[in-house]
């Protein structure tokens, strides 16, 4: 069980990468738009981070208010990523919010205790 653990947290964090690379690209570039890397990294980060909140471990499972918090935070993310991949331009405060809302879930998961 623990080498599935461990390469869902790669997918994991692959999945961070990609949303939290592709956004920050996207924004030095200044042509704010959804690319495929951020919509990829989004689902992935989601889907990862439900079977990671699977009881796999003996007793060492997160508290359920910090997995329904960062799953909370994830599905917004997709959601607004989700719904913007199409359009040319994404609206600065609407991109910053993306960025914004990746970092706070990376803060949950290490901050969170």
């Amino acid at each position: 069980m623990e080498a599935l653990r461990l390469v869902l947290l790669y997918l994991h964090l692959i999945g961070f990468a990609l949303l939290f690379g592709g956004a920050v690209a996207q924004y030095v570039t200044g042509r704010l738009r959804v690319n495929p890397a951020m919509l990829w990294g989004a689902g992935l980060a989601v889907l990862a981070g439900l079977g990671l909140a699977a009881p796999l471990r003996d007793g060492d499972e997160p508290a359920p208010a910090k997995l329904a918090t960062k799953l909370i935070i994830g599905l917004m993310i997709f959601v607004m990523v989700f719904f913007s991949r199409k359009r040319e331009t994404v609206n600065r405060g609407h991109f910053l919010a993306i960025i914004g809302l990746t970092l706070v879930n990376v803060a949950v998961a290490v901050f969170w205790r």
